[in-house]
């Protein structure tokens, strides 16, 4: 799943690919359906005033958090992965 996307057929190791394993094929396919589930409940709940998604937001956040800065994975994946060309 890449940006909630599958891509198609099974995968074939190549030079530098990675293997997965069918428990971890089997992780990923749990994961985007729940979050399918998720996003088809925010879309449905727009316009309606009761809703079956709740947003958690923290009453009193951990000020160590402060500075946090999210991490882009795919962008992060994209660097190692021309990193590794150039080696």
């Amino acid at each position: 799943v890449y940006n909630g996307k599958r891509s198609g057929g099974p995968r074939s190791p190549g030079a530098g690919s990675e293997i997965f394993t069918p428990a971890h094929e089997e992780n990923v396919r749990f994961i985007y359906e729940a979050w399918q589930c998720v996003e088809r409940d925010l879309r449905s709940q727009m316009g309606s005033e009761r809703g079956l998604v709740e947003e958690y937001v923290e009453k009193m956040p951990n000020p160590s958090l402060k500075a946090f800065k999210p991490v882009d994975l795919g962008d992060l994946k994209r660097r190692n992965t021309q990193d590794a060309k150039k080696s």
